[in-house]
């Protein structure tokens, strides 16, 4: 038998609280536009209203949805719940969350992953080359690391920032929003200790070739040499998998 809060607007049964009835309502109302990008929320008291739920249903229902990053909070007379502007960064790391817990899983395979990444990441190379900015360029260098040096979280953070900026250089932010989580996940499933010998030297002539593509506002070769690349990091991913396994 549902058990309610009210009987006007929100109603809660024994498997979903009347927060989590409440908190879906508005997270709808957001994602369809009604609530757009820095609209208040209703108060307390409107919403108490509207729903004929309790302050401690609407505290529950709110935090809720700013763990989803889609509102924000602040205090003082002009205070409020506010709905948050979209972040590459807060989304991406909630999808690298979701196929993390996937590849722990093993629902997903080296293979898909990899296949994910040369879906996206080979055209994006192409249009980088075209798009790319001087300012991308800068970042691109600065993302180039020494291979015969000892490797540790700076390599593994620059190996990682070289494929983001030139997904960022393509200037459409869903591929990196889709891509991005794939290769962070990709490259911290499997221990770095485990890399095969001349690993790190061939990301790096990888990477400064591409470089040098991407200057040169060369599309084609960027592809060429994004699909080489891709084909290279796989076999050792596939490789470092058969030895986690073993």
């Amino acid at each position: 038998m549902p058990v309610s809060e009210s009987t006007t607007g929100v109603a809660a049964t024994r498997s979903t609280p009347a927060y989590a009835v409440l908190a879906e309502q508005l997270r709808s109302r957001i994602l369809s536009g009604e609530l757009p990008q820095g609209a208040r929320l209703p108060s307390d008291a409107e919403l108490t209203a509207e729903f004929g739920v309790g302050r401690s249903t609407i505290r529950e229902a709110l935090r809720s949805l700013a763990s989803q990053n889609l509102i924000t909070t602040t205090r003082g007379v002009t205070g409020g719940s506010f709905v948050a502007a979209p972040s590459v960064g807060h989304i991406s790391a909630s999808l690298e969350t979701g196929v993390a817990l996937m590849a722990a899983a093993e629902a997903v395979t080296v293979d898909q992953l990899m296949e994910v990444r040369n879906l996206m990441e080979v055209p994006a190379a192409g249009i980088a080359a075209f798009r790319r900015t001087e300012e991308h360029l800068t970042e691109l260098r600065a993302a180039i690391f020494d291979p015969d040096g000892v490797q540790g979280p700076a390599t593994f953070a620059q190996n990682q920032q070289f494929h983001l900026v030139l997904l960022r250089a393509t200037g459409n932010p869903m591929l990196e929003l889709i891509t991005a989580p794939v290769f962070r996940v990709l490259s911290t499933r499997f221990g770095r200790d485990d890399a095969p010998g001349g690993f790190w030297r061939c990301v790096d002539h990888d990477h400064r070739a591409l470089l040098e593509v991407v200057t040169a506002g060369d599309s084609m070769a960027a592809i060429d040499l994004m699909r080489r690349h891709l084909d290279h990091l796989g076999d050792s991913y596939r490789q470092m998998d058969r030895l986690r396994t073993e």
